[in-house]
Formats: C-alpha cells, structure tokens, sequence
C-alpha cells in the first residue's frame, strides 16, 4: 500500500493565500495609519514574493523597493532585482552599502578573524563558512572556513569557536546596514517595513537579530519555502528568478543556504519541518524524502536543537516588569 505523505502535503490554494495574505496587510497599514510598505529586493525568491504581494495589496504605486547589494554581492544581483522592480512597476533605489561597511570595519573585522586560522588570509582571498550535513553522522558539527587563492586554489580550516563567532558577527553588519537603510525610507515614506523570511527560516533562526529578522510585518513566514514558490509562479515573479538557487549572498565565495545552515535542501527540509510539526510517522517521512529512518530522526533533532539555540532571536526585550503605558492596550 503507497504512503500518503509527500510534496502534496505542501500544496494550497495559491489565489486564496494571496488574498488572505494580502488582506492582512491592508488591515495592518489601516491600523496603524501607514501608506504603503518597503520591500529590501535581492533578486531572490522570498524578496521577490513579498514585494508582489505588497503590491498586489497596495497597489504598484505604494510600495517601494531597495536594491542594496555590496562588494560582495554575487554579480547577478542588482540585475535580477532591477528586473523585478521592473516588471512590477514600482519605485525603487539602489543604496550601495558598501562604504558604510567598510567605515564599521565589517570586512576588516572578518578577516582579522579569519586570520585567527588562515594567517596568510588577505583582501586577495575569498571565502565562506560551510557546516557538515546533518544527516551523514551524530557527530558534533563544527563550523569550517573555505579559502580561496589568489591563484583559485580553495582549501578548507575548522573555526575555533571564538573566529566563528567574530566571523558571523562581522558579517551581521551587512543585514543591520540594510535594515537600518530601509527604516529610513519607511519613516520618511510613512511606510512599513516588509520582512522576507519564509517558515523554515523563521522557525529555524535562520536571520540576523535587529537585522533582516526585524519587520512590521512579515508576510511570508507561516509559508513553507515550497509554497513560496508555488505563489512565485502564481504571482509571475520573473522567470530567472524562480529558477535561481537559494543563496546567502553573504561571503565572497557562493554559497548555498543548506551548506551554511539547513541540513537539506529546502524541497526536502520543508517535507522534514512539516512532518515534525503536523506528526507524520517517521517511515512515511522517510519514503518521501529519499532518507532513512535514522536520518530522518537526525534532521528533527537538529530542528529542536536550532529552535532551543534561536529562542533568543525571537525574544523580546527582557524587563524586571511589565510597562505599558496609561491606556496603551
């Protein structure tokens, strides 16, 4: 007898999710009396389906788009994020950042960090973190750096845990730089800002704290990432960008979102996530996915442990009491 679980699990109805989506985000710009909203465009798929939501919502007219990409970036970004704005019809700017992250010393800071491990590491090098999967062993996971020669040559070094954490701090500058960017433009649009992260990101802490996970709205996290495609080819967000691979667009080398963080592909992981939550028997899980049983339950261990080690993004300021203000609700 066939199992029942598989990608079907993930489908919806994409019409009815955009006019639920979109109806949340008129009542909250009605709410709080703001125009419009703000959307930073990456060229990736989540930027991409927030900002045609928006406008869908709101109207070409009130939504306005920030291209802002750095030295770093990967040398299609600015142009697929262009052809977004584009084919949507909406204002944008493009603020390169990269000045102000070189004042913050946020490239100074990572290399010298880098160097903790790598001592000929120079402006001449390139590189990434990368993090074993999860599903070939129990092991401890431990974060690597990949360096890349002048010359082309990659060789890969284990972080102690003290140039992981400069390194991951260092770069953090570039999501709180943007999101510093786009809360100017709101404030002076009177708009809102328009987070992107999808339900495996924002589950998993996959976001920078007071960086890219800090929004007035976030239209697009209780969707699995397979149904943030699914409203990319209902909403006809252009067709490069639906077949781009998921990337951080971070580190100078490319680097794929499951060898930074995930353990799977997100086709995969979003089928794991689900499952976990909705208790899916393991076997069922395991026909779907591809995996074995074992490793099926290794992903899920990973899942609550990123949750556990991640409460702290989602957690609101600590007081030694509750403030609110005379007739504030």
């Amino acid at each position: 007898m066939a199992l029942a679980f598989g990608p079907e699990a993930l489908a919806i109805d994409a019409e009815a999710e955009v006019g639920r989506v979109t109806q949340m985000l008129r009542d909250y710009l009605r709410r709080n009396k703001r125009k419009g909203a703000v959307v930073a465009v990456s060229g990736g798929i989540d930027s991409s389906v927030v900002a045609a939501l928006c406008v869908r919502a709101l109207g070409p007219e009130r939504v306005f788009g920030l291209h802002m990409p750095e030295s770093e970036s990967a040398d299609e970004t600015l142009g697929l994020s262009t052809g977004l704005t584009d084919a949507l019809g909406i204002d944008s700017v493009h603020e390169d950042i990269s000045p102000i992250l070189e004042a913050a010393g946020c490239y100074r800071r990572r290399d010298d960090a880098i160097r903790r491990v790598v001592p000929d590491y120079g402006p001449d090098h390139k590189s990434k973190i990368v993090l074993p999967s999860v599903v070939d062993s129990d092991s401890l996971r431990l974060y690597s750096v990949v360096v890349q020669a002048p010359d082309g040559t990659q060789t890969m070094h284990r972080l102690t845990a003290e140039a992981y954490l400069e390194i991951v701090a260092a770069t953090n500058f570039k999501q709180r730089t943007r999101k510093m960017l786009e809360y100017f433009h709101a404030d002076r649009l009177n708009y809102v800002v328009a987070g992107t992260p999808n339900r495996l990101e924002y589950d998993q802490g996959f976001f920078v704290k007071l960086g890219d996970g800090s929004a007035d709205v976030k239209p697009i996290a209780h969707l699995y990432k397979t149904q943030v495609y699914a409203l990319a080819a209902h909403l006809g967000v252009p067709q490069e960008i639906q077949d781009r691979p998921s990337t951080t667009d971070t580190y100078s080398l490319p680097q794929s979102q499951e060898e930074f963080y995930f353990s799977l592909p997100y086709p995969r992981m979003d089928l794991c996530l689900y499952a976990l939550n909705n208790g899916v028997p393991t076997e069922e899980v395991a026909e779907a996915t591809g995996l074995s049983v074992e490793q099926v339950q290794r992903v899920y261990r990973d899942i609550e442990q990123k949750r556990r080690t991640t409460a702290y993004l989602h957690a609101s300021p600590a007081l030694v009491e509750e403030v609110r203000e005379v007739g504030h609700p």
